[in-house]
């Protein structure tokens, strides 16, 4: 499988990241084990995770998701050969958002010991504290770069401020650089990523992986009317496109994807691998059927009517 590079680093990815979210939220161990099995077999070797996964699953406390990822690497001693993203700065409990140094280098400690490994191919910035310096947070980053625990580093969710803060401070302080941008976006969620945040990604040669890029599942075509989503864990995330330009959007899936006769899902991920600025969606599953969908996506050749559509139908 080709691999595609993130901005003006030198850091590999998969065309598709496998979104960990699921793991230990929607899937148990042994059913994590087998998609993650077959990922691997079929060459999907990049994986998304953080250290907030699943804690909003009754009875998690976080770092389900990492510690499962860790366990399939040791047991199959492929550590190697995996794309290894997580994230820090997240609510872990402790009632706020924290990209502190001495946080950061705490939490990178147990990060590690969950994925039982000494070091982390990409260490995203999870959610901004709105508080702490970005000198300081890139100091810590630069630590753990030092030390070999870290290799390349990003955010997410970050303002255009704040993230144009971070790349100055790189420049003028010689402070690590975020080489990957990591923003929700989607043929129903466009609008945080396009404008401002894309201009400055492009411009300082910054990668983009999208996260929600199935809308939680809604552009797979499995969410039509309330009693679809009704007693499902998703409703929260996808009960809002349930509207006029969502179902227009549906509509549009239908017809392309019966054209090439792949799932609505491989045309949205299709979508947002062909957009300006994107470098790579990050997507989950939970069944084989999901992953089939990733190759039909990485094969399928939109054209550019097809593209025209779809950018038309979801333009706010």
């Amino acid at each position: 499988m080709k691999k595609k590079k993130f901005g003006n680093s030198n850091l590999e990815t998969n065309p598709i990241i496998f979104g960990g979210n699921v793991f230990g939220w929607t899937l148990d161990e042994k059913e994590s084990f087998k998609i993650l099995d077959e990922l691997f077999e079929k060459g999907y070797r990049t994986i998304d995770t953080a250290d907030v996964y699943s804690r909003w699953a009754e009875g998690n406390e976080g770092g389900e998701s990492e510690a499962i990822i860790g366990k399939w690497m040791k047991e199959r001693g492929i550590r190697d050969q995996i794309g290894l993203h997580t994230k820090v700065g997240s609510d872990m409990g402790q009632g706020h958002k924290d990209i502190s140094k001495s946080y950061i280098l705490k939490a990178v400690e147990d990060s590690l010991k969950r994925l039982q490994t000494d070091y982390i191919d990409l260490y995203y910035t999870h959610w901004d504290d709105d508080k702490t310096k970005v000198e300081e947070t890139l100091g810590a980053y630069q630590q753990l770069i030092e030390s070999g625990k870290v290799n390349h580093i990003g955010a997410s969710n970050l303002s255009p401020q704040r993230l144009l803060e971070s790349l100055d401070a790189h420049k003028v302080h010689e402070l690590p650089k975020y080489e990957v941008f990591q923003q929700q976006y989607n043929l129903v969620e466009r609008n945080d990523f396009e404008g401002e945040i894309k201009e400055i990604c492009e411009q300082n040669g910054v990668g983009v992986a999208t996260y929600f890029s199935l809308a939680s599942g809604f552009l797979t075509g499995k969410y039509r009317k309330e009693e679809d989503f009704e007693g499902k864990k998703r409703k929260g995330f996808v009960e809002k496109y349930l509207n006029r330009q969502g179902l227009a959007i549906l509509d549009a899936l239908d017809k392309i994807a019966e054209e090439h006769q792949v799932t609505n899902a491989a045309v949205a991920l299709a979508w947002i691998m062909n957009r300006p600025g994107v470098t790579a969606p990050i997507a989950s599953a939970t069944k084989s059927s999901h992953i089939e969908a990733f190759d039909e996506a990485i094969q399928l050749q939109l054209s550019e009517d097809e593209m025209n559509k779809l950018n038309e139908v979801s333009k706010k």
